[in-house]
C-alpha cells in the first residue's frame, strides 16, 4: 500500500444610533392580541480553490464535487449552496482522548469520500452485520456536498486535558441584549458539523452517517435542517430573500474577493492558539419570525424596517440592489430616507467600525407552534469571522435598536471554532491541537 492509498480506517494512535416617528402599524403585540454504531472507512481524496465567476450557477449540480482537502475547511467561503443540515453533539461520558481523537480522524476520512459521492463504506459485509453506508445518497452523486467540524467551547474543559489549547476568542458569547428566549437544549455542543449540498437528502446522509460512525462516542446534542439558503456567497448568485420576503446580505463578503475573507474570515497570526491559524468562528442563531405579524404590517413600515424596496432590493436612498447607501440622504420632510433603526443601516459596515462578517444562512420551518397555532418559522442565522466578540458581537449590538427586533426573536445561540482545512489522506480534524499539546 502507497502513501497514497493509506486506509483511513486506520485509527489515529497518538499520546494518550432619537428614533423618527413612524405612521401606526400593527406590530407583533397587537397582531397576537387581536387574533454511530460505526461504519467502516475506506478510500476518497480530493483539493480546491476559489475563482471569479459571473454566470449563473449550473442547475445540474449531481456530479459536482466541492475539494475536500486544502488550506481552509469547505463550506465557509464555498458558493453557498441551496440545503443545509446541522449538527451539534456533545461528547459521551466514556469516551476518551483516543476515541475521541479516533472518530475525529474517521470523520475526516468519511467526509473525503462523500464529498466525492462515495459510500463510506461497503454495503456488502459479513452475515448478520449491518451495512457500513446506510444507503439514502446511493446514486446522488456529490451535489457539491461540503462537511465543515467545529469545536464548541464546552470541548475545552478538564476530560481531555484541553484546557490551555482553547482560544481566547472561544470564549461563550454569554446573553446579548435581545436574547431573552434563548433555550439552552437547542444551544452549545461540544462539536458541530456543517453539512451543505444542493440535494437535502445527501446532506441529510453526511450527518446521519457521521452520527452513527461517532457512536458511542458523541451523542446528538440538536439538529437543523435549511432550506433554501438566505445569503449569497458568490457574484454568480443572486440575493436570495428570507421568509418576511426581501432580500437580506446584499453587501456579504464574497469568495471572489479572499482580501476581504483574509481580513474578516480566517483567522490569522493573531491567533494565541497557532493550531487555530488557518481556520475561522462559526456563530449560528436560530432565530424565530412571528410571520403572522409581519404579514399584517404595512408594505410602507416593511421597507422602512429594513431600509430597502421589498420588490427589488434596493436601498430606499437608490433604485437598483446594488447601489450605494446614503445613509446621510433626507426626506422632503426632512426624515432620514433610511430610518435611523433600519435594519440595514444598523448592521452595515460603515457604521461598524469596517467589521464584517460571513453570513451563510438559511430559512427553516418547524411546523405550527402548537401553543399558538402560528408558524414556526426563521432563520437559522450562519455567521464566520475571525472573532466574533469584535465583529459579529459588535454588529449584534447595534442590532439591539433595529425595528426588525418586534418581529423575530432568538431562541438558540451558539460559537464554535473551525479548525483550518485538512491537508491530506490521513489528516483529521483537531490533529495539530492534539500534536501542540504533547
Amino acid at each position: 500500500m502507497t502513501d497514497d492509498d493509506t486506509d483511513p480506517t486506520t485509527a489515529p494512535t497518538p499520546e494518550p444610533e432619537s428614533a423618527d416617528t413612524r405612521g401606526p402599524r400593527m406590530g407583533r403585540r397587537g397582531f397576537l392580541g387581536a387574533v454511530g454504531l460505526a461504519g467502516v472507512v475506506v478510500g476518497g481524496a480530493a483539493g480546491g480553490a476559489i475563482g471569479y465567476a459571473a454566470a449563473p450557477t449550473p442547475t445540474d449540480s449531481a456530479d459536482e464535487q466541492i475539494p475536500f482537502f486544502g488550506k481552509h475547511q469547505a463550506g465557509v467561503v464555498t458558493t453557498q449552496q441551496n440545503s443545509l443540515v446541522f449538527a451539534a453533539f456533545d461528547i459521551a461520558d466514556t469516551a476518551t482522548v483516543q476515541s475521541l481523537q479516533t472518530t475525529l480522524a474517521r470523520w475526516a476520512a468519511a467526509g473525503s469520500l462523500m464529498a466525492q459521492g462515495k459510500p463510506v463504506g461497503p454495503v456488502e459485509t459479513r452475515a448478520g452485520a449491518p451495512p457500513a453506508d446506510t444507503g439514502e445518497a446511493f446514486d446522488l452523486g456529490p451535489n457539491r456536498l461540503t462537511i465543515t467540524v467545529g469545536f464548541g467551547p464546552t470541548l475545552f474543559d478538564d476530560r481531555f486535558g484541553l484546557a490551555d489549547k482553547m482560544p481566547a476568542a472561544l470564549k461563550p458569547l454569554g446573553q446579548l441584549a435581545t436574547d431573552t428566549l434563548i433555550d439552552p437544549s437547542i444551544s452549545g455542543g461540544d462539536l458541530c458539523i456543517q453539512a451543505c449540498s444542493e440535494d437535502p437528502q445527501v446532506a441529510f446522509h453526511a450527518v446521519r452517517n457521521l452520527a452513527r460512525i461517532g457512536r458511542g462516542v458523541v451523542e446528538l446534542r440538536w439538529l437543523q435542517e435549511g432550506f433554501g439558503r438566505a445569503s449569497a456567497t458568490s457574484t454568480s448568485q443572486v440575493t436570495p430573500r428570507n421568509l418576511m420576503g426581501f432580500k437580506d446580505g446584499t453587501a456579504n463578503i464574497k469568495a471572489e474577493d479572499p482580501k476581504v475573507a483574509d481580513e474578516q474570515v480566517w483567522v490569522g497570526d493573531e491567533t494565541d492558539q497557532p493550531w487555530m491559524k488557518g481556520g475561522s468562528y462559526l456563530v449560528t442563531r436560530k432565530i424565530r419570525m412571528h410571520i403572522e405579524a409581519w404579514d399584517s404590517d404595512d408594505i410602507t413600515d416593511q421597507e422602512l424596517i429594513f431600509g430597502r424596496q421589498k420588490s427589488s432590493g434596493a436601498p430606499l436612498s437608490g433604485s437598483q440592489e446594488f447601489d450605494t447607501l446614503d445613509f446621510n440622504m433626507r426626506n422632503p420632510n426632512g426624515k432620514y430616507t433610511i430610518d435611523r433603526f433600519a435594519h440595514v443601516r444598523l448592521a452595515h459596515p460603515d457604521n461598524n467600525g469596517g467589521v464584517q462578517i460571513l453570513r451563510r444562512g438559511y430559512n427553516y420551518t418547524d411546523g405550527i407552534d402548537t401553543r399558538t397555532g402560528t408558524l414556526a418559522a426563521g432563520l437559522f442565522f450562519i455567521a464566520f469571522q475571525k472573532n466574533a466578540h469584535e465583529q459579529f458581537v459588535r454588529i449584534q449590538n447595534s442590532l439591539a435598536q433595529d425595528g426588525l427586533n418586534e418581529y423575530i426573536s432568538p431562541i438558540s445561540s451558539s460559537l464554535f471554532a473551525i479548525p483550518p482545512g485538512l491537508a491530506k489522506i490521513g489528516d483529521w480534524y483537531g490533529k495539530e491541537m492534539f500534536e501542540y499539546k504533547s
